[in-house]
């Protein structure tokens, strides 16, 4: 019984790409430890938070499973995803897609009204993300503005309003996401123009994309730059900043347009270690301020 549910859970895990929330949920959690500086939130506003977190990417990814469940069982590359695969039916998604919506609108009311009223436009703009590149190239940059929604949401969470500052580290997350999801498209430029689909790489081709995602990531590093100096950061800072920057620079040497083999090296592992290093240095800056 235990371990039916233990693969059960997995299954869902693997459905949902949960280890992916590593991406988005340190730039968020960097918004709260940010926030924390005039506002110091209870531990359960936090934890409700988390769960917000959880809830909304788990019902974004559900949804977008259920989409392109056509797709995916078309595409080579996606055809062992657990819908085509027949580990999940459409039905057990359904069902999982209402519930993380319902535990992402309980967990925004229970931190406040205005994330409880505020959570029914953000869960309709991460879904809708699923659609996008039906009818727009531009859905990448979508992608981008809709989990960028995190840290904002987080800080709101945090402060019950909107800072000036901390768009930049919303402007930060949309272009990171936005630049390394057109890399990502990459893989199915063929499939994506035999279909119909839109996307960069599949309209505007692997050179011209790539490019544009480099100056996309260039503008996530200018905007982090601008936070440091908007929020007053300590110096010790700009190290990890740099590190980051270093970072970027690999990930677009390592993926070519004759060349994705890397691009799983990219996506995940190089990407992971700029959001951790980001709520690192976000983190360590907050600790050494505090220390003054």
């Amino acid at each position: 019984m235990l371990s039916d549910i233990k693969n059960r859970v997995q299954t869902y895990g693997k459905m949902i790409k949960f280890s992916h929330t590593i991406f988005a949920l340190p730039f968020a959690l960097s918004a709260v430890v940010m926030a924390w500086r005039d506002h110091q939130p209870l531990m359960s506003d936090l934890i409700w938070i988390l769960l917000a977190m959880v809830g909304a990417r788990s019902a974004a990814m559900g949804f977008n499973r259920i989409a392109d469940a056509d797709l995916d069982a078309k595409n080579p590359r996606t055809l062992i995803r657990e819908i085509p695969a027949g580990l999940l039916t459409e039905k057990d998604a359904v069902l999982f897609v209402l519930g993380s919506s319902a535990l992402f609108i309980f967990s925004a009311a229970m931190v406040g009204r205005l994330c409880f009223i505020l959570s029914f436009p953000v869960l309709f703009f991460l879904l809708f993300y699923s659609v996008t590149k039906r009818f727009t190239k531009y859905c990448h940059l979508y992608l981008g503005f809709a989990i960028s929604l995190a840290p904002a949401g987080a800080w709101i969470a945090v402060t019950g309003s909107l800072s000036f500052s901390v768009l930049f580290l919303t402007l930060a997350l949309m272009t990171y996401i936005a630049g390394f999801d057109i890399l990502y498209a990459c893989q199915d430029i063929d499939f994506d123009r035999e279909h119909g689909l839109f996307s960069m790489p599949s309209k505007l081709g692997a050179v011209k994309s790539m490019t544009i995602s480099s100056l996309l990531h260039l503008m996530t590093f200018i905007f982090l730059i601008i936070m440091h100096f908007t929020f007053g950061m300590h110096p010790l800072f700009l190290l990890f900043l740099l590190a980051i920057g270093v970072l970027l620079i690999a990930e677009h040497k390592i993926v070519r347009p004759d060349n994705l083999e890397k691009i799983d090296i990219a996506f995940f592992n190089i990407n992971s270690m700029i959001s951790i290093l980001l709520f690192a240095g976000v983190l360590v800056e907050a600790l050494v301020r505090g220390a003054r």
